[in-house]
């Protein structure tokens, strides 16, 4: 779940809140004996730490950084698209447990706040900090923006290479996934070719 804007102030949940419990040691075994299973040796140079460095490499995927979603009073009382293009991140494919890594863009029609600049990409960092689908992953991001921001209308466009079909099965490398969510007023065939036009990325 991703942190709540508070309905008077803006403090609310910190992120640290939602980090996962992970027990290092366990982690560490289990890695192990996978690697073992799989007939990796782990008694060369190379690999006598490999077992760790999987487990940190897990945990920083699977870790929210901290952040606070402060929100402002919409006093100019602005009401265009503000959009975030090209946000990076990097989220785990809940099915493989493999990475998969792309951009957004997210976007939102003011109502009567705005949230800091800066919160957009945090949102998706947070909320990518987990194994997932990746129309999951817009959809959650939609309900954020349209539920805490209360805007005119919110969009969500995500595309992402994923090394579950890139550097297996398909082996379709180079090949990206689109998911998009529109609400709102952005849902109108218009709005959404003005959000593709500003994205950078033409009408679709």
């Amino acid at each position: 779940m991703l942190p709540l804007i508070a309905t008077e102030t803006p403090p609310v949940t910190p992120a640290s809140s939602l980090r996962p419990m992970i027990d290092q040691d366990a982690a560490e075994r289990a890695a192990a004996a996978l690697l073992t299973a799989l007939g990796v040796p782990l008694d060369t140079p190379s690999t006598q730490r490999t077992p760790a460095r999987m487990v940190k490499a897990y945990a920083e995927l699977l870790t929210p950084r901290e952040y606070v979603p402060t929100v402002f009073p919409n006093e100019a009382g602005y009401r265009e698209l503000v959009l975030a293009r090209q946000v990076p991140f990097v989220s785990l494919c809940a099915h493989h447990m493999l990475p998969f890594v792309g951009t957004a863009h997210l976007g939102y029609l003011p109502g009567e706040r705005i949230l800091g600049l800066s919160k957009l990409a945090r949102l998706l960092s947070s909320a990518a900090a987990r194994p997932q689908i990746q129309e999951v992953l817009t959809q959650q991001l939609g309900d954020w923006l349209e539920s805490q921001l209360k805007p005119g209308g919110a969009a969500v466009v995500v595309t992402a290479e994923h090394m579950c079909m890139t550097l297996r099965g398909a082996g379709a490398m180079g090949s990206t996934v689109t998911t998009s969510t529109w609400r709102g007023s952005l849902a109108d065939p218009a709005a959404r070719a003005q959000f593709m036009a500003m994205a950078g990325e033409g009408a679709r």
